[in-house]
């Protein structure tokens, strides 16, 4: 082979692991030659017995010493000639991690993948390995173009420009521009755009205006969407910013046949209650169900009948939630003919049976009572106009009728054991409470509470000396599951009643107005006569039983003429005589002038009615005729 000589080398020895290096010493200094290149010296006493790997064995005198030599200057020497083959070898007897990177490096950008991928599995560096084999597969698919492949290993370095260059040295500005745009550098991107495609164009501002909104540009964001077109994205930055100015713009700026981005803004006034600009869009895109449903929602009723006037087809749309509104606001008959005007009675029903629903469950069983006599009335309407439903709505109006009375009397109760003050007096609260207990034979509606009006009836039958009824209310109450609220008192009234005599006040027992029999204050039959089974009427505000009977016409006479015959001033004979009478006292005659009434009595053909014995225990009402009519007086 070639001869190779060096001055003052006293001893030589090559590495038995690459036989291209050798190392050998003399004049005080260790030499270390790999191939061709020049020599790498350092300072070293001693001759070289052995060179292995990294290590060479010197002896001084009479010891043998082991020297650890880095083989990075052979490596560079290498790398510098691009002899990355060889390189790896000298790498390989032992190197710092920075030299193995570097040798990396230099293999990858110099396209010598199975070096380059040797040296980054050694780093275990796992994301060039994955750009290697990418560029191996693409290889085998048959792309040959290293200039392609250089950019993209620069790209991974990180020497963008560098990768950009090589990308347009092989005509594929796309790929520099889709690099810019993902790195941000939007103003390198610009300079691949070229004579420019309209989509790229658009990509890339579409692109900017991406990460202006990421990294909180809205403003910034909206401008560049507006510019790409895309709309939509502008829009809901905007809207989500409460932006309603920019929002109008576009609005105003976008042609009506897009309706997406139109439908979109609409959106967002309604959210950022611009309602006059939601309409105004509606109406540029001629959306006229939305426009509709708009004015409702924000209760603009004018311009919704305005509308509705024009376009009868949302007639529907327009006057039922109006109704609901109107019964929601406590304008019960406003509601009643929208509905009526919509032609839905029966919607209005259900909302009323709704409103009173909720009316009981939050206790307001005042409002309650009402709720339901206007639900009877409804009803009644319903049956006036509807034959077919006749039947079934007078059965719910006398069934409303008397869940009203229910609720409006449990009113009373409810303030009563509810509130610490009221200022009903112990005689109502007691007609009251027998009312609600004669009425709850059956069943008792939602809200109502048995034990309160138990409680309530056992404190005023006491107060008043009803103590019969008073002890009897205890006792069912101790059957009921009383709050513990209560269940001191009613413990302590059940004990007190005990030492009360076992009657009731006279005064309290209740009077039959059309038998004249006395009636007692715990009624099985209900709140009816025990003996005639006339049924009770009661005054509103303290539920005492008035001196009324109610009467039934003879079949042939209307409610109109039995009104024109009672309204009728039919004279009537007083059978009142007179006499004179003297008298003799003390010598005086005096005179006096007598009015004496006839015994008599007048007849009164509707007390004779009245009077009349029935047999049985069926209620027989009173029924009169034209005569008994004309009898009767107002007054």
């Amino acid at each position: 082979g070639e001869k190779n000589t060096e001055p003052n080398a006293n001893s030589v020895a090559w590495n038995t692991q690459c036989e291209d290096m050798l190392c050998f010493s003399g004049g005080g200094y260790l030499n270390i030659k790999a191939s061709n290149f020049p020599v790498h010296q350092q300072k070293l006493q001693g001759f070289v017995v052995g060179y292995n790997g990294s290590k060479i064995f010197c002896l001084h005198v009479f010891s043998m010493t082991a020297v650890e030599v880095p083989q990075s200057a052979p490596m560079y020497q290498y790398l510098e000639r691009k002899m990355f083959k060889e390189a790896y070898k000298i790498a390989c007897l032992g190197v710092t991690d920075t030299d193995w990177k570097e040798l990396a490096m230099e293999a990858l950008e110099g396209l010598e993948f199975e070096t380059a991928k040797k040296a980054f599995t050694r780093m275990r560096d796992l994301q060039y390995l994955e750009l290697i084999s990418s560029i191996e597969e693409r290889k085998k698919r048959g792309e040959n173009n290293n200039d392609l492949f250089l950019a993209e290993i620069y790209a991974y370095q990180g020497k963008f420009h560098e990768a950009a260059k090589l990308y347009k040295r092989s005509s594929h500005e796309n790929l520099a521009l889709d690099m810019y745009t993902d790195l941000r550098m939007f103003d390198y991107a610009k300079e691949f755009l070229g004579s420019g495609d309209p989509k790229d164009t658009k990509m890339l501002i579409t692109k900017q205006a991406d990460w202006a909104k990421n990294i909180n540009e809205p403003k910034a964001a909206v401008e560049m969407y507006m510019t790409a077109g895309e709309h939509l994205k502008a829009i809901e930055i905007s809207g989500d910013q409460g932006w309603v100015d920019v929002l109008i713009d576009i609005a105003r700026k976008l042609d009506k046949a897009e309706r997406e981005p139109l439908t979109k803004c609409a959106y967002y006034f309604k959210k950022l209650l611009n309602h006059g600009y939601a309409a105004e869009t509606y109406i540029k895109i001629g959306d006229l169900k939305a426009l509709t449903q708009l004015y409702v929602e924000t209760q603009q009723w004018d311009e919704a009948f305005a509308l509705c006037e024009k376009h009868l087809e949302f007639k529907d749309d327009v006057y039922v939630p109006y109704a609901q509104w109107l019964a929601e606001n406590d304008r019960f008959e406003e509601a009643q003919k929208a509905f009526h005007k919509a032609g839905r009675q029966t919607e209005a029903v259900k909302v009323l049976e709704q409103l009173t629903h909720n009316a009981v469950v939050e206790s307001r069983f005042n409002d309650a009572g009402y709720y339901y006599w206007m639900l009877s009335m409804q009803c009644l309407d319903i049956a006036q106009d509807n034959e077919e439903q006749k039947t079934e709505m007078l059965k719910k109006f006398h069934h409303f009728q008397h869940l009203a009375e229910l609720y409006q009397a449990y009113h009373f109760i409810h303030k009563c054991t509810e509130e610490p003050f009221n200022h009903y007096l112990p005689e109502t609260l007691f007609n009251v409470s027998r009312f609600l207990l004669h009425s709850l034979t059956k069943e008792t509606p939602l809200g109502i509470s048995k034990v309160n009006t138990l409680f309530a009836l056992a404190k005023q039958s006491k107060a008043l000396g009803a103590y019969k009824l008073a002890r009897h209310a205890y006792d069912k109450l101790q059957g009921l599951q009383i709050p513990a609220r209560f269940q001191k008192s009613v413990e302590l009234g059940s004990l007190t009643i005990r030492s009360k005599p076992f009657h009731d006040s006279e005064e309290l027992v209740p009077l039959c107005y059309r038998c004249s029999t006395h009636n007692p204050l715990l009624n099985n039959l209900g709140n009816v006569c025990i003996n005639c089974r006339q049924p009770f009427v009661f005054a509103a505000a303290s539920y005492d039983v008035l001196h009324l009977v109610e009467f039934y016409l003879e079949d042939g006479i209307t409610d109109e003429e039995a009104v024109a015959l009672i309204d009728l001033e039919v004279p009537r004979l007083n059978k009142i005589g007179s006499e004179w009478q003297e008298q003799m006292s003390n010598g005086v005659q005096t005179m006096r002038l007598l009015y004496k009434v006839d015994e008599i009595e007048e007849d009164d053909p509707f007390t004779a009615k009245l009077s009349f014995e029935q047999g049985g225990s069926e209620f027989v009402p009173v029924v009169v005729n034209r005569a008994i009519l004309k009898s009767m007086s107002r007054r």
